[in-house]
């Protein structure tokens, strides 16, 4: 079943994972990094913040690319207005 864009951002919200017909690459697919507070012990952010400095990471989107990288993802207009956005189930 193909989705719009805010469809499928509500259930990246709850874990999934969501990919569109309209990218070229292989396997790519975007997902939900929750949160989390950790605390600084390498670079780069060894030269932001002193050692031990408790950092909130934000939850944010990534994107695994067809070359099999993680990436932040930022959705383009197109990405936003499609509605061929389907669930990736088999990973």
């Amino acid at each position: 079943m193909e989705l719009n864009f805010g469809e499928a951002l509500e259930r990246i919200k709850e874990g999934r994972k969501f990919k569109r017909a309209g990218w070229n690459g292989k396997d790519m697919f975007i997902f939900l990094v929750p949160g989390s507070t950790f605390k600084v012990s390498r670079p780069p952010l060894l030269g932001i913040y002193e050692e031990g400095t408790e950092i909130n990471y934000h939850a944010h989107i990534d994107m695994k690319t067809a070359d099999n990288k993680v990436v932040p993802w930022l959705a383009s207009q197109t990405d936003i207005l499609a509605e061929d956005w389907t669930e990736v189930v088999e990973v």
